[in-house]
């Protein structure tokens, strides 16, 4: 080991670049507000959390912008970003833009708004909302998947990379 803290001595950008040496998926998290304008923000937060019921969650920052939207929301969806969406990735991860103009979407059966060419989209039904320090556990009920081919995109090293795919047993 090179460099280590205390836990009284973590500081915010510690613990950033700590986490990024754990690879994660990358997904953008949509919704409609209640004056029906889509918002949206990127998490690499995205965790399976029951299978019965089918619960997944996403952490959301109390100062993002779409804050408000997703702190009454009574559905989201999660588009989990191709390898090609860094980009994408980078406009939902970013303030002030225009999130919504950057990017092929389509409705989910719910009509919420989806990355059209995503690996997958998960349509939710909030389940729950649990504060976590200066982020809101969002906890969904799974209603609708879509799952489509493609390499998913990853987050590690504090940049956006493809996942390289490992060949299945006995494959040349």
């Amino acid at each position: 080991m090179t460099s280590s803290t205390s836990a009284q001595q973590v500081r915010a950008e510690d613990l950033r670049r700590t986490m990024a040496r754990f690879p994660s998926g990358v997904t953008v998290v949509t919704t409609i507000d209640a004056c029906g304008v889509p918002r949206g923000f990127t998490a690499s937060s995205l965790v399976s959390v029951s299978l019965d019921p089918p619960l997944v969650s996403v952490c959301v920052a109390y100062d993002a912008q779409c804050y408000p939207a997703f702190a009454e929301c009574s559905h989201f969806a999660v588009s989990v970003l191709r390898h090609d969406h860094g980009p994408l990735a980078r406009v939902f991860a970013s303030k002030g833009a225009d999130k919504f103009g950057h990017g092929p979407f389509a409705r989910t059966p719910g009509g919420l708004p989806a990355v059209r060419d995503a690996v997958a989209v998960l349509e939710c039904a909030t389940f729950g909302r649990h504060p976590a320090g200066d982020h809101v556990i969002l906890v969904g009920r799974v209603q609708h998947t879509v799952i489509t081919d493609g390499v998913p995109l990853v987050f590690a090293d504090q940049r956006f990379q493809p996942l390289n795919p490992v060949p299945a047993p006995g494959a040349r």
